[in-house]
């Protein structure tokens, strides 16, 4: 009755978890609205995390533009821009989107950029 019954919890248990495991590095179809977001801080501040997220990433920074405010890299052979756009003295966005438009992308990309840059909100820019 025990091999049964811990027969039964195998087969049933993949089933269950199967969601829960998906690895964040799949590719899935990503909201547009879900790669921009607002922080509380001004934008030339907001640059620099953009920056320093991508780089404790390990992505590969192509291209920065500091007159505009934008950063090219790259994850997998895959191209990506983030847009930094001041909204006022005290609020900036940031924009992450895939160069070629095809939103079927890993959402860690996104995801652990803002998380670290939130992590990293309150702490001092050294030179």
């Amino acid at each position: 009755m025990k091999k049964i019954l811990l027969f039964t919890l195998f087969l049933i248990c993949p089933v269950i978890f199967a969601d829960e495991t998906a690895p964040v590095t799949t590719p899935q179809n990503i909201m547009f609205e879900d790669c921009s977001k607002l922080f509380g801080v001004n934008k030339e501040r907001l640059f620099y995390l953009t920056l320093s997220s991508l780089s404790a990433n390990r992505f590969l920074i192509d291209e920065v533009q500091t007159s505009d405010g934008y950063v090219i890299f790259s994850v997998n052979r895959n191209r990506y821009l983030a847009t930094i756009a001041g909204i006022d003295n005290s609020n900036s966005m940031l924009k992450i989107t895939p160069c070629n438009n095809v939103y079927n992308f890993p959402p860690g990309i996104v995801t652990n950029t803002f998380k670290y840059i939130d992590l990293n909100l309150n702490t001092d820019i050294k030179s």
